[in-house]
């Protein structure tokens, strides 16, 4: 297993944590090692932008637009 030096790291941050650990019956290392978990843990499929924003607003409902009419293509100007 690896191991992780966290220097830096702020009183108060560190009197939370420890907090924390102790309501959930830890120490304070095991309940990092829990946060890392919860946080990175979970490996999930990539998902690419159009999946996301419909994950977004799939809870609102569809909405049906009415279909555009479509005219034949104009011919393109010959400008020999």
């Amino acid at each position: 297993m690896a191991s992780i030096t966290i220097r830096n790291l702020d009183d108060d941050l560190k009197r939370r944590l420890r907090v924390r650990a102790a309501e959930h019956g830890r120490s304070m290392e095991a309940e990092v090692r829990e946060i890392l978990r919860q946080a990175v843990g979970h490996l999930s499929a990539p998902r690419n932008l159009g999946q996301l924003i419909h994950a977004r607003f799939a809870a609102t409902g569809g909405v049906d637009l009415p279909t555009a009419t479509r005219r034949p293509m104009r011919i393109a100007p010959n400008y020999k």
